[in-house]
């Protein structure tokens, strides 16, 4: 899914959604966003350890978020 051409807009325009994704996972500092720079794999990763859930659950997480997304 990283290859998602949903994920490359997202990744591109992180500053405009790096709100949206404070309000999903609240958990998650501004210095958090800004490591991330709109890597899936590091938002997985801040997800898993954040919230303390499995890799799977994060990404099922992040795919819906990206798919309710109007990018």
């Amino acid at each position: 899914m990283a290859n998602n051409p949903k994920w490359d807009q997202i990744q591109g325009k992180w500053k405009q959604f790096s709100g949206q994704v404070r309000e999903k996972w609240g958990e998650l500092t501004n210095d958090d966003i800004d490591q991330i720079e709109g890597r899936r794999d590091q938002l997985a990763g801040k997800i898993q350890e954040k919230y303390g859930v499995a890799k799977e659950e994060a990404n099922r997480q992040i795919d819906a978020w990206a798919n309710d997304l109007k990018v």
